[in-house]
């Protein structure tokens, strides 16, 4: 997949094209449908099919205090489309000058200009241009002056329900990853580097990795997870807690950390990735050491037979 950063980075001569536009926030299951039936009509027409898509959500800059939490950043999102058999994905620095865009002007020069478009995929409630001014029935106008066919996406749907990420937002707050992954079409995800904490689960016998609080990917709620952990390509299980550690008073704010499984490994420095497989029980006070070293024993036990059954 080519990444395109910017319509002054596609390349002389690019296309013709099929495009689909969005945030594509999560490439969920919705979105890998989108982007299936996008991959089929191109082929079928002999098109590149392209992404168009956002260096931010457009409410970041529009109405910031009403932005969602992004769940993932924009290197995790390019490395999911990569997956895909999509051909290239241009994308836009979103800039007042990008929002006061007519929809005729973002059409002739995105659509039309830089990627040659033949095919354009919209939903039913697709808008752009200025103040959303552009509807799918201005989009199909203007594909009938410039050369350019629409099609109505189709909704994907689990269970019957439209896949969004606005649930699956909500169910990650809510600690339910099981629930998030059946959604995403794989388990959510975060990635951070190690740094030094203050060795408390090191003097217990319960090592951790700390995560650097400047983290990419959308953290689940406040808990303890089975987790499997990425370092260096190895995949480790792994006991993850988020949150304050209320044992343990003058603990700072909210921290992430795992506890690698039946592994002694110095991790300090390096890029970790941690994939939420399932949520054990909630962040607990503890009556001292010998209670929470209990805890954490039972936990590991747990969290081994879990990632067990997920092998």
């Amino acid at each position: 997949m080519r990444l395109l950063d910017g319509v002054r980075s596609v390349p002389p001569g690019f296309g013709p094209s099929a495009v689909t536009i969005g945030k594509f926030d999560g490439v969920h299951l919705g979105h890998r449908g989108v982007l299936a039936q996008l991959i089929a009509l191109a082929a079928d027409r002999g098109l590149a099919p392209v992404v168009v898509t956002f260096d931010r959500h457009p409410l970041s800059l529009l109405r910031p205090e009403v932005c969602p939490e992004a769940i993932v950043s924009n290197e995790q999102r390019a490395a999911l489309l990569a997956e895909t058999d999509v051909a290239a994905t241009l994308v836009l620095e979103f800039t007042r000058e990008l929002a006061a865009l007519e929809p005729t002007e973002f059409v002739q020069q995105v659509l039309v200009d830089a990627l040659d478009a033949r095919l354009v995929l919209a939903g039913a409630d697709f808008r752009f241009g200025h103040r959303g001014a552009g509807t799918i029935d201005t989009l199909r106008d203007l594909g009938a002056a410039r050369g350019f066919d629409v099609v109505l996406l189709e909704d994907v749907r689990v269970d019957g329900a439209r896949v969004s990420s606005t649930q699956i937002r909500d169910h990650l707050a809510a600690g339910e990853v099981r629930d998030a992954a059946a959604l995403l079409g794989r388990l959510p995800r975060v990635r951070s580097t190690v740094v030094h904490g203050d060795a408390i689960g090191r003097e217990i016998g319960f090592p951790t990795a700390n995560l650097d609080p400047a983290m990419e990917g959308f953290l689940p709620a406040d808990g303890v997870y089975a987790a499997w952990a990425w370092i260096d390509g190895v995949r480790y299980g792994a006991a993850v807690s988020i949150g304050n550690n209320p044992t343990f008073d003058g603990v700072p704010a909210r921290r992430t950390e795992a506890h690698l499984l039946d592994v002694s490994l110095d991790a300090y420095g390096k890029s970790i990735e941690l994939e939420f497989v399932d949520y054990l029980r909630p962040m607990v006070k503890f009556d001292g050491l010998d209670a929470l070293i209990a805890a954490l024993t039972a936990d590991a036990a747990r969290i081994r037979e879990i990632l067990a059954a997920e092998s």
